[in-house]
């Protein structure tokens, strides 16, 4: 019997995933449990496990496209360990009746001039090849009936590497693709000079795609304000110590901010909404998401329901997502369910910016660095560390003035985090 392996629902507006590689090959046996795949969305990957013991029949390619629901893979229960690849590429089981001796070949083996002879490879040893220029037929395979793994033609890319290592990266016209019949040749001026040209991955592919529909989608508007972090840097300066000591994490800046988004989100429920088809969705739990920058890109875990957590809860949670974020291992369902997102581009120097919306979401607040500059503070010129904050929102849905007040609530709040307590 051949049972399908699909695709899973893997979060709320994610219509499909990417097949990112596989761990089996047609032909492999696979116990219940073992992982067959990994997929990706355009913030996470997850790994796809089979449910039923059997052997792989198909596999979809590396690199496909498929629809929540799409098949992955069939395996066939009747199949046994050992069982060779019924592709007609591998070997045939032996039948019954056994088949006549061939007479010796009278000339070499070879193919007919101008015919290639047959390559057996895996999707992911396909992919890696054309990324990184390996001829196939040049390789031998260490798989089974000689195919080609992904392993073979990493190898032969390092060997490759080590026999030419004065070769210089080609230049824009060595590695341009070949255009269409009919088409211009792509082009560059001569002070390009050379130049490297990779793949992009397939979650970078999706970033992009997202990015671009998100606007072509939703009115997204910016509104700015700023806020004197003297207060919070003193809490902070204060409560240190014995707040590493009690809960053994540091109290930082994001929670407080979560915090602060809690309280606006309550004062002004239309930010914490979403609108499916013609219907506004409010959501009555604030699930926060916090932007976490990693080699892949940015992911988004969130916080759920926030507001019943304590700032060491909070902090604890983010610790936790940077941790598997940078480790890899963020899974799907730690990205679903956000209600709205704070991104930190103050991490890396930002003074200002203007964040895109995590759809479905209808709003994003952008921290930026604190800068020391001079402010009017009871009619005195002072100095004070200032930090401007961006509130990113679908105008469709959230009017300006709802959305002034949210950002003047975060404001108050981080500058008098005593409203906290009044709360």
């Amino acid at each position: 019997m051949a049972t399908e392996i699909k695709v899973p629902a893997v979060g709320e507006s994610i219509k499909s995933v990417y097949v990112a590689d596989w761990r089996k090959n047609t032909g492999d046996y696979c116990n219940a449990g073992d992982i067959v795949c990994e997929i990706e969305t355009d913030k996470a990957s997850q790994e796809i496990p089979t449910e039923v013991a059997g052997v792989i029949t198909t596999l979809a390619n590396v690199g496909d496209e498929l629809p929540i629901g799409g098949v992955l893979a069939t395996i066939d229960e009747a199949g046994e360990a050992g069982q060779v690849s019924s592709e007609p590429s591998a070997v045939s089981s032996q039948s019954s009746a056994p088949e006549p001796e061939p007479e010796p070949p009278t000339e070499p083996l070879a193919k007919p001039l101008g015919q290639a002879r047959e390559v057996l490879t895996t999707p992911s040893a396909r992919v890696h090849a054309e990324e990184l220029s390996i001829d196939l037929a040049n390789i031998a395979g260490s798989g089974k009936g000689g195919r080609i793994l992904k392993e073979d033609v990493l190898a032969a890319a390092g060997d490759a590497a080590a026999t030419t290592p004065d070769t210089p990266i080609a230049s824009y016209d060595d590695v341009a693709t070949a255009p269409e019949p009919g088409a211009v040749a792509p082009t560059a001026p001569a002070e390009l000079g050379e130049v490297t040209r990779k793949r992009m991955s397939m979650m970078r592919r999706t970033i992009a795609d997202r990015l671009v529909s998100v606007q072509h989608e939703a009115a997204m508007l910016t509104t700015f304000n700023e806020a004197d972090m003297s207060q919070i840097i003193a809490l902070r300066k204060k409560c240190q110590d014995d707040f590493v000591a009690r809960h053994g994490v540091k109290l930082g800046f994001m929670s407080l901010f979560v915090k602060a988004v809690v309280r606006a989100l309550k004062a002004v429920p239309n930010v914490n909404a979403a609108i499916d088809g013609t219907d506004i969705v409010q959501f009555h739990q604030q699930h926060i998401g916090v932007a976490i920058s990693t080699d892949k890109g940015l992911v988004v875990p969130v916080v759920r329901n926030a507001a019943d957590l304590s700032l060491a809860d909070i902090e604890k949670a983010i610790i936790a997502y940077a941790e598997k974020a940078r480790a890899g291992k963020v899974n799907l369902a730690d990205l679903a369910g956000g209600t709205f997102s704070i991104t930190n581009g103050g991490i890396f120097g930002s003074m200002m910016s203007t964040p895109i919306l995590n759809p479905p979401q209808s709003g994003i607040l952008g921290m930026h660095a604190i800068q020391h500059r001079p402010v009017a503070v009871d009619s005195r010129v002072v100095i004070r560390p200032m930090m401007y904050l961006a509130l990113t929102y679908d105008h469709r849905i959230i009017d300006g003035r709802e959305a002034v007040t949210f950002l003047v609530q975060v404001k108050d709040f981080i500058e008098n985090p005593a409203l906290g307590l009044v709360d």
